[in-house]
C-alpha cells in the first residue's frame, strides 16, 4: 500500500504552492541528524548495495551522519569486485565487518539501500529478494526495477517495505555538497522520496530519515512510478543526451558560419555551463530571456520558435519509449553487451578537444549566446511541458529539467566536458544519454539551425513562453535549494 509524509511523527511536513499546486516538502539539516535514532528505529545495519555512482556517496554519508549511533553502515559488493580497493579506501573493510559479499549483507541488513546498475537489479532481484530479512526496508534510488516488475506483472515481497529516496543529482554530487555542509548547515542534494508499500508502518520515517542522513536541504513527495519515469526521461533529455546534442549541433554551426573553433566553444558549451546555467539556478529560466538586449531577444526568440516544435518531437518519443518500458529493456539488453564490449568515450569530436585547450586558459565566458540560450531554453520548456501533459507534479518537473541540470549536472560539464558529466551518472543515464544525444543532435541540425536564417518567430509560442507556469513555480523552488554551490575545485570523492 502506499504511504505519505503525513505519516511521518519525527519528520515535519510544510506546504508549498507550486503554480497554484499544493505540495509537500520536508526540509533537511543536520540539527535533525539527532532524530534518525528513533527514524530509525529498530534498524540496527544499513546495507548500502554497489559502488558506482550513488554508492560511495550514499554509504559515507550515511556512515557520518550515524556517527555515535549504534547503527551500522555496511557495504555489500559481489565476490572479487573491482571496486573493493576503492571502497576500502574509504574506510569499508573487511577486518572492521563494514564490508562483506552482497548477499551476506543484504541477509543481514534492516534496510537495504540497493544500488547495484539498473541492468543488475533486474537480473539478480529474485536472489536478492530471497534473501531479505522479513519486515525489512528495501530501499532504491532509483524506480527502475518496479518499472520492469509492472513490465512482466511481478511485485515486490509483500512482507517488506519498499521506499525510494532519489537525490536530485549524480552520485559525486550529493558527496561533494554533504561534504561542503559540514561547514554549512543544510548544503546538500535535494532528493524526491516515495513509500511504494509499508509493511510495518514506519516506511515513511525510515525513508524520511534516509533522505536527511544524506544531507538532503529538501526532500519532495513521489510515487515511485513517476519518479522513474521522470527519471530515466530527464537524463535522455536536457540533463544529458539533450544538452549533449545540442552542443554539437550549435558547434559544428558557428564553425560553418566563419566563427573560430574556440569561440564558437565559448557561445555553445560555456555559454549553457556559465551565465545560461548561473540565471535559471538564481533567477529562472525567464530571466535569462529579460536579460537580452532588443536584438538579442529577437535572436532568442527565432531560436527558440525553430527549435521548440523538433525538440519536443524527440522529447514526447522517448516519454513513449519510457512509459511503455522499452527504454527500460533496452538498458536490460544493453547492460548484457556491455560486459563484453564496454561503452566507449564520448568527448573526441573536435569541440570537445577544443573545449579541452579553452579550459585550460582558466578563461570563463560571461555572456549569454542568445541564439544558444533560445535552443537550450526552447527544449528545457519541451520537456517541461511533456512532464506537465504526462501529470508529474511541478516539484517534480523543476528537479528534474531544470534544477538538477543547471545546479547538479552542467557544473561538472562546464569543469571538464560532457564525459566528465556523463560518465559520473548511473548505468543508465550513460546508455540513455549515449543513444539520444544524436537525435537531438540530427534533430536541431536539421530541422532547427537551417531555419535561422529566415528570422520567422511563432509569436502564440514565445508569449506561451513568456507567461509559463512553470517561471512561478521555480520562483519557490529558487529558495528551496542548497545552501552552497557546489564546488568542483575540492574532489567529488572525499
Amino acid at each position: 500500500m502506499n504511504s505519505s509524509a503525513q505519516n511521518s511523527t519525527i519528520f515535519e511536513k510544510e506546504t508549498v504552492n507550486l503554480a497554484g499546486t499544493e505540495e509537500a516538502i520536508i526540509r533537511g539539516g543536520r540539527h535533525l541528524f539527532e532524530k534518525l535514532p528513533t527514524a530509525f528505529k529498530g534498524i540496527q545495519t544499513i546495507g548500502v548495495i554497489g559502488w558506482s555512482s550513488q554508492g560511495p556517496a550514499q554509504a559515507q554519508n550515511l556512515r557520518d551522519s550515524l556517527e555515535g549511533t549504534n547503527i551500522a553502515v555496511k557495504v555489500g559488493l559481489r565476490k572479487g569486485s573491482a571496486s573493493i580497493p576503492s571502497a576500502e579506501a574509504a574506510g569499508f573493510t573487511r577486518a572492521s565487518g563494514t564490508l562483506g559479499d552482497m548477499l551476506d549483507i543484504i541477509a543481514e541488513s534492516d534496510l537495504v539501500i540497493l544500488l547495484i546498475s539498473d541492468a543488475a537489479q533486474v537480473k539478480e532481484y529474485p536472489t536478492i529478494f530471497k534473501a531479505l530479512k522479513p519486515n525489512a526496508t528495501l530501499g532504491l534510488s532509483h524506480g527502475f526495477l518496479l518499472g520492469h516488475l509492472n513490465s512482466v506483472n511481478e511485485q515486490f515481497p509483500s512482507n517488506v517495505n519498499v521506499v525510494a529516496v532519489c537525490p536530485k543529482g549524480m552520485g559525486p554530487s550529493v558527496r561533494q555538497l554533504y561534504v561542503q555542509g559540514k561547514e554549512v548547515n543544510g548544503a546538500g542534494i535535494n532528493c524526491s522520496f516515495a513509500v511504494h508499500q509499508d509493511a510495518t508502518g514506519n516506511a515513511t520515517d525510515i525513508a524520511l530519515g534516509w533522505a536527511v542522513a544524506l544531507g538532503a536541504p529538501f526532500t519532495f513527495e513521489t510515487t515511485m512510478e513517476m519518479e522513474y519515469r521522470s527519471d530515466i526521461y530527464g537524463e535522455r533529455g536536457i540533463l544529458l543526451g539533450a544538452v549533449h546534442g545540442l552542443c554539437e549541433a550549435l558547434y559544428r554551426h558557428y564553425v560553418s558560419g566563419g566563427m573560430a573553433k574556440e569561440d564558437a566553444f565559448k557561445e555553445t558549451a560555456q555559454t549553457i555551463t556559465g551565465p545560461i546555467s548561473s540565471i535559471i539556478s538564481k533567477q529562472g529560466i525567464k530571466a535569462v530571456y529579460d536579460q537580452l538586449n532588443e536584438d538579442g531577444r529577437h535572436q532568442f526568440e527565432v531560436a527558440y520558435s525553430q527549435t521548440y516544435g523538433p525538440a519536443f518531437d524527440i522529447l514526447f518519443e522517448i516519454y513513449d519509449e519510457v512509459s511503455s518500458g522499452n527504454e527500460i529493456r533496452s538498458v536490460v539488453m544493453a547492460g548484457d553487451r556491455h560486459h563484453r564490449y564496454p561503452m566507449g568515450t564520448i568527448d573526441q569530436t573536435e569541440m570537445w578537444v577544443v573545449g579541452e585547450r579553452v579550459r585550460d586558459t582558466g578563461v570563463k565566458h560571461e555572456v549569454v549566446n542568445p541564439t544558444t540560450a533560445g535552443v537550450y531554453i526552447a527544449t528545457m520548456m519541451a520537456q517541461i511541458d511533456v512532464l506537465l501533459e504526462h501529470g508529474h507534479s511541478y516539484s517534480e518537473v523543476c528537479n528534474e529539467s531544470i534544477i538538477e541540470s543547471v545546479d547538479s549536472l552542467n557544473p561538472y560539464m562546464d569543469y571538464k566536458g560532457v564525459a566528465y558529466m556523463v560518465d559520473n551518472c548511473s548505468t543508465t543515464a550513460r546508455l540513455g544519454s549515449r543513444k539520444w544525444a544524436p537525435r537531438f543532435d540530427y534533430n536541431i541540425a536539421q530541422q532547427s539551425l537551417p531555419n535561422l536564417a529566415n528570422g520567422a518567430i511563432n509569436g502564440a509560442l514565445i508569449e506561451a513562453f513568456k507567461g509559463h507556469a512553470v517561471h512561478d513555480a521555480m520562483a519557490v523552488c529558487a529558495t528551496l535549494r542548497p545552501s552552497v554551490d557546489i564546488s568542483l575545485v575540492a574532489t567529488s570523492a572525499q
